[in-house]
Formats: C-alpha cells, structure tokens, sequence
C-alpha cells in the first residue's frame, strides 16, 4: 500500500496535469468571428496597422487563431480565406481579395454518411464541372470566389453551396446530400388504374404516354378516348370532340396543346384525337380547384405537352392501324437544338376497312329515319373523306437557364358526300373542309435559384368550310365559321422558402370569330363577326409543409373583357386546393374556383349536313350570348396504399348565363335563346386494385343535372346532358410480353324531348310545327357497352421494339340508342331521327419504336 506522502505527490500531479490542461485548451479555443473583427483585435494587440477595402472582409467569417506570432496569424488568415497579405513595413499590412479560389470538399449522404461517388459538381455560371471520386472528394481551383456550386446525383436532392463556405475548412468540408425519397408521392397516387396515370397533390390527373399501359378497346393510346375513363368524364355521343366533364358540354372544356387553345380536337367527326399520344410528353386533367394560370373552361382544362427534353441520340416510331398511318421522331443537330416532327394521314380514301364502314356509319346516321311507313330504303352514297395532322417543334437551349421552344401543329378533315334515292330521285351532297393550324413559341428562363419565369405567345386559326346542296327545294346553303386568336402570357415564379412559392403573372388574348352564312332560296345572306380582347392579372401562393401532411395553393385572377361596342366587364375569379394527410394513408381534398369564358360553340341548322359538324364557334355580345360563368366546390378522401386506392368525391357545380342556342336542344326550345343556368350535384367513387401485374377498377358516378331558364315552362328541367348514373367495370392484365384489357361500362339514359303523342304535328299554323311534351321530360334507354384489347410487345433487333395489338369496342354489339330528335318532312309530316352507338368494331395496329 502507497505511503500517505505518495499519496499526497500523486494528488499533486493530478492537480497540475488538470490546470496545465485546461490552460493549454484555454489558449487554443477557436471562436468564429467575422474576419473584419478579427483583424481589428490584432492591430491592437499587436500594434500595427492592416488596410483593407470593407466590402471584401465585411461578410467573411473566420474561426479565430491564438498564437503568440503575428506571423503565424496571418498565414493562418491567408490558408482560410485564401485572401493574400502583403507586408509593406515593420507595421504596416495590405490585404487583397483574389477573385478566384482553390477549393475542395468530400461529398456524403445524409442517411449513414456514405461516400457519394459520380456525383456532378458544377460551378454554376461557368463550364467548370467535375464529378466525385471514389472517395466522394472533389477538387476545383481558380474557382471564381463569389459562385455557386451544383452538386446533383440520381437519387439525391440538388445541393447548392456557396463558394466561401468551403474556405474555412480543413483539411475539406463534408457535404451531405439528402436522399430523395420522393416525398410528394405520399400524397398521390401512382398508377392510378393503369401505368402512366398519376394523381398529384392539387387533386389534377397528369398522364404520362412514355409510361401508359392498355385499356379496354384501345390498342393505342388516344389522349381524349383515355380520360373518359375517369369517373365523371363521359361522351354522351361516344365521340374525342363531345368531352363532358362533370355535366359540362364540350366548348366549357379549355384543351391546350403546347401552351396552345385548341378549337378543333377531333378527327373523324370526333371519334379520335387529333393530337399524336407518341410524341406528348404529359398531358394534365383538371376538374376543380385549378391555377390561377388558367383562363377559359368553366368545365375542365385538358393541358397537353410535348416532349421537352433534347436527348442525343435520335428517336422515333412508326405503325399503321385499320384507319390510318404515322410516323414520328426527334433528331438532335447538336446537345443545344433538336427538331421534333410527326405526321399522320387516314387511308379512307383509298381504303375500306371493317373499322372504317362502321366509323362511318356511325358519322353518317343523322339521315337514318325509323318507323314503318317512313323508314327510307335502297340509299345509295358516293364519299370521299380523308384525314391528316402534322406537328412539328424545334428545341433550344440557350444555355442552362434560358430554354426556347418552338411548336406548330396543323390539322385537317376533308369530306365530299353525296347520298342519293334513285326510286325516289333524291339527292343531297355535302361537303366539308375543317382545318386548325396553330403555331406558338415558350421561353423558360431561370434568373436566380430562386426565380424563373415563362413568356408563352401563340397564334391559332380554326375555320370550316361546309357546303350542303339538295334536290328537295332545290336550295343551297353553304357555311363558314372562323376563330383566329392570338394571345401573349408571362408568368414569374418565385421560391420564397423551402415551402412557400409564389406564381403571378399577366396574360392578353384577342379572339375574333367570323360565322358566315349564305341561302339561295330563300335568298338569306348573315355575317356575324365578334371580337373579344381579355386582359388577366393572375396570382397564387402555394405551400407546402415541411412533414409534408399538408399541401395549400390559394390564387385570384382578374380579367378585364371587352367587346367592342357591346360590352366591358371586370371578373374576378378565386381559386383554392388543399390536400391534407389525416394519415399516411388517408387524404382529404378540399377544393374551389370561380371561373368565366367569352366563347361557347352554338348548335345551327340542326337538319343539314347530314348531322355532322354543327356546332358553330362564337363570342359572347353581353346580351343574346353573355358572358359565361361559373362556381364549383368538391370535397374527397383517398385512401392509398401500395396496391389499392379508395376515392371518394362529392361536388356541386353552378354554371350562369348559359343559352339554348349552346346546349344542344333538339326540342321546342332550339332556336329560342333563352338565358338561364344549369347546377350539377354529384359524387364520384373509384375503388382499384393494383400490383405490377395487374389492375382492377370499379368505378360510379351520381349526378343530377338540372336546368334552369325563368322563360320556360316548366322552368326547371332535366339538363340535355343529365346521366344521373355511371358505372364502370374494366381491368388490366400484363402476362411476360402481352398486355390485356377487358371492361364494361353502363350508363343510365339521356333526357330527351318527345311529340305529344294525340297530337305530335301542329297544321293550324305556318310552316307547321312539332308540338312537343315538356322538356326533356323522357329518357332513352340505358347504355351498355364491352370492350376489349389485347397488345404484344417484343424487340426487333437491338435497337428496335415493336408490338402488335387488337381491340374491339362494343363486343357484344349491343344497339345503344345515343339520342332520338324529330323533324317534319316536306310534306309535314313527322320524322323520328335516331342515332345509335357505334356497333361491333375491331381494329388492328402494328408499331416500331426505335
């Protein structure tokens, strides 16, 4: 055992070490402080004088140095900041601030601090770049001091750092790099009934081709055909030009192609899209709580977009189906321009096809009269008819920051007609020249990491053409009806925060539409032509939380519409999302919008042309045709799991100031005018269930639509497009390289108006007139139909894919009855016109991709 004065001793010792310690850890603490500060103290301490221009060493901060030698200090100053000090005297010292810099730094993820190897480092500004070792080091030199660094890598959020953080380190700084996680996604739903639909958080649906899977009936992708298989979008008439979104008739819809309003959609008198699938990029479906951005569509917003992106290699694709064949492509001319083009033309004209003969048919049945005794037979008929679209888009980068593009798109139906009776010397030809040729130019410009903007201009022009001649008067009426519209938008997009961004901008469009009609006997002459000049101020603050539960955007846009000589109206319009998770898997969607447009489509000379393209576009006057507006609200919950998605939806929408002559009216009320308004209540309900081999879905829609127009008795009445019931049954199944689709679809039947049965014709007046029970006081039978689709992908070579696929809507060639109107004929007497759905219809398709 130690002695007490050992004892004693070592006590000692310890006692000295500890203050010894504690004293040299006293003489070498670091505090940061700013350089300017620090360089104040040592002219003190050490009696010299240090000149320096403020603006250089005013924002510098550096981890101070205790050392007994001047010297010392200031070289370790100059290694930290890498600002050169040079002695003039004894006492006096210059410091000068390099505009370049040596750095370096280690790059490692946040999660266990991993090296990030390969990860891209950029001097923002410069083309100086490199990219991480193994080790996940990077060295850069002459570095201008005041840049910003880029640092990316897949699977990681993009890092910006400061040049001058990087000085005071030693012997690197560590970067972190925060994984992404794809945090949005826990708020959306991904493949939503089929690959390439997705579910974003302000409750829009985006699709995107590059990734779409199958339907039922479609052996190809067609834009307009696959958002009606969303609950509460329908075509009352089967057709891509006949869109209703939530009760809403097809000119309340807003269809943008590359930042473009389209006035034409469809081919074929509407029973396909216009737009190439292969070369859109994403294509954005809103039915309520929409951006402030957009103007128009009281009903919905169908936004296309191309692809945007200049790849290096070339790419392309090619295929032909029953009714007509494309090509498509990008070809790069070096990494900054690229040229996107694609074509499509029909084969009708040269062609027939089973697909064909039953598209026409169903075109063309406008003429086809039931009843026994006046059910015309042995029609013989000589046509022509063809169709094309073109687009074609150029690609520049300027640089990193300023991106310019390019689109045009042309698109065009052409139709020669003529239906004759020989038995009976009846004849009628018709023909029909429908074109849109649009053009228009975005500039995307990043200022700051902060700040971007977007500058869209673009000019349209729609016209039509028809010419109808019959042997019955004889009398001849030909028609013109032409939209040219330009229009100029920029927008500002401001990060105010990690969560909080704000949009606002200002948009002018100038619409003139032009309806002319001539009549040789009776000799009748109209040329109506409107002008509409819209000015919008638009603005929106949009929020996100940081765990994100929560996601809000709020906005208001001003319009200020003016007709010349007719009217001038300020609106402004509020609109509102708000997604919120109750739970990880559970969301409730609240949203809202207020809404208005100057133009609507008004349905003319109902008996002919054979019932097709009757729709003529207009702009509202203030009086006969105001202003169209509306007001919508909707509440939902989403249930989202990996493999099932449970959505529930309630909305009530109120549309104002609508008129007779754009609703389609078939009755007593056609030519009328009368003004009033519709409301639509619903619930939508979609259940699907899904894994990464099959998708199930099942779908409802309730809706009660319900007109209201003070001048009409009753003034309360069914909407002409009221489908109080919808449902659909459909799934899809991918087996190694094939791809399969079957679903079922069922509505219950349209209002329309019928004759009074004792007395359908009134002969005591002149001309004779119908006389008709109360407005859409009956309803046609309900719809049933079953489609089917099969594909088969497999590669040609290595460079080339290909698939071949089969469809076939309404398998089991149920007769749907899709509307059923009444006219007298020369002699008075009373004509039922029936249109039914399209019968048994097959189609083939083959396709290159490479």
């Amino acid at each position: 055992m130690p002695k007490k004065g050992n004892k004693l001793v070592v006590l000692c010792s310890l006692l000295f070490l500890c203050v010894l310690t504690h004293a040299r850890a006293q003489e070498t603490t670091k505090v940061t402080s700013y350089l300017i500060t620090y360089l104040k103290e040592l002219e003190t301490t050490f009696d010299v004088k240090i000149s320096y221009v403020d603006d250089d060493v005013r924002t510098v901060e550096i981890t101070t140095f205790e050392a007994p030698n001047l010297q010392d200090i200031l070289t370790y100053i100059e290694n930290k900041t890498q600002i050169k000090i040079r002695k003039i005297s004894d006492r006096y010292y210059a410091l000068t601030k390099s505009t370049t810099v040596d750095i370096c730094a280690v790059v490692l993820d946040n999660f266990k601090q991993n090296t990030v190897t390969g990860a891209t480092v950029q001097v923002l500004g410069t083309d100086i770049a490199i990219i991480t070792d193994l080790d996940g080091a990077f060295t850069l030199q002459n570095v201008p001091r005041n840049a910003k660094l880029q640092i990316k890598h897949v699977g990681f959020k993009t890092l910006f750092v400061d040049v001058e953080e990087l000085l005071d380190s030693s012997p690197c700084k560590t970067l972190l790099l925060a994984q992404f996680y794809q945090q949005l996604e826990e708020v959306v739903v991904y493949e939503f009934l089929t690959k390439g639909l997705v579910k974003q958080l302000d409750a829009s649906i985006e699709l995107n081709t590059d990734e779409f899977g199958i339907l039922p009936g479609l052996s190809e992708p067609d834009i307009l055909q696959t958002v009606q298989a969303l609950p509460g979008i329908k075509s009352v008439d089967e057709t891509v030009s006949d869109i209703n979104i939530r009760g809403g008739s097809n000119d309340q819809n807003l269809i943008l192609w590359d930042g473009i309003k389209m006035y034409q959609s469809g081919h074929f008198f509407g029973l396909i899209s216009a737009f190439n699938p292969y070369l859109t990029g994403k294509v954005t479906l809103i039915k309520n709580g929409t951006s402030s951005v957009y103007g128009d569509g009281v009903s919905g917003v169908i936004d296309m977009r191309t692809k945007d992106k200049i790849e290096t290699d070339f790419y392309g694709g090619a295929g032909f189906n029953l009714i007509s064949g494309d090509f498509y492509g990008q070809l790069s001319l070096n990494d900054k321009l690229a040229v996107q083009f694609s074509a499509r033309r029909s084969m009708t004209d040269f062609l027939n096809t089973p697909t064909f003969d039953t598209f026409f048919n169903r075109a063309f049945q406008s003429n086809k009269v039931v009843g026994e005794t006046t059910e015309i037979m042995n029609i013989e008929r000589d046509d022509r008819f063809y169709f094309y679209d073109f687009t074609a888009k150029v690609l520049y980068d300027l640089n990193e920051d300023h991106k310019f593009r390019m689109s045009f798109i042309n698109i065009n139906n052409l139709l020669d007609y003529e239906e004759r009776q020989p038995e009976q010397d009846i004849w009628t030809t018709s023909s029909l020249d429908q074109t849109n040729l649009s053009f228009g130019g975005t500039l995307d410009s990043k200022w700051t990491t902060r700040m971007s903007t977007t500058l869209n201009a673009y000019y349209t022009r729609y016209n039509l053409n028809a010419l109808n001649v019959s042997s019955r008067g004889p009398q001849e009426i030909e028609q013109n009806n032409e939209v040219i519209e330009t229009s100029v938008k920029l927008g500002l997009n401001y990060t105010l925060n990690d969560h909080l961004q704000w949009l606002s901008g200002y948009q002018l469009n100038q619409t003139g539409i032009t309806n002319i009609t001539l009549v040789n006997q009776p000799a009748f002459t109209s040329d109506i032509i409107g002008i509409v000049n819209t000015n919008a101020l638009f603005s929106e603050l949009e929020f996100k939380s940081p765990n994100n539960k929560l996601f809000v955007r709020g906005g208001l846009r001003l319009n200020h519409l003016e007709n010349p000589g007719d009217f001038e109206e300020f609106i402004l319009e509020p609109r509102f999302s708000l997604n919120y998770a109750i739970t990880p898997k559970l969301k409730a969607i609240v949203l809202g919008e207020f809404k208005s447009q100057a133009t609507n489509q008004i349905v003319d000379l109902e008996q002919n042309f054979l019932g097709i393209e009757k729709r003529r576009w207009t702009v509202s006057d203030g009086e006969n045709l105001p202003i169209t507006r509306s007001k919508q609200g909707s509440f939902g919950l989403n249930y989202d799991t990996r493999n099932l998605y449970i959505g529930l939806e309630g909305f009530y929408k109120e549309v104002n100031d609508i008129s007779t002559a754009t609703q389609g009216f078939q009755n007593q009320n056609q030519f009328n005018g009368e003004i009033g308004t519709y409301d639509v209540k619903g619930v939508e309900f979609l259940v699907n269930g899904k894994t990464d081999t099959y998708s199930i879905w099942a779908s409802y829609t309730y809706n009660m639509n319900t007109y209201t127009f003070e001048t009409i008795d009753p003034p309360n009445f069914p909407n002409n497009l009221d489908i109080r019931h919808a449902a659909t049954l459909a799934g899809t199944v991918t087996m190694n390289s094939f791809r399969f689709g079957l679903g079922f679809n069922y509505r219950s039947g349209r209002p329309f108006t019928e004759p009074i049965v004792n007395t359908p014709v009134n002969n005591g007046i002149f001309p004779a007139e119908i006389s008709y029970n109360s407005p859409n006081s009956s309803r046609l039978p309900e719809y049933i139909r079953a489609d089917a689709s099969v594909i088969y992908d497999f590669d040609i070579g290595q460079s080339a894919k290909a698939s071949i696929g089969a469809s076939v809507l309404n398998v089991t060639n149920r007769k749907n009855v899709l509307n059923i109107f009444y006219r007298l004929d020369e002699n008075d007497l009373l004509e039922t016109v029936e249109s039914t759905s399209l019968g048994i219809t097959p189609n083939f398709s083959f396709r290159l991709k490479f």
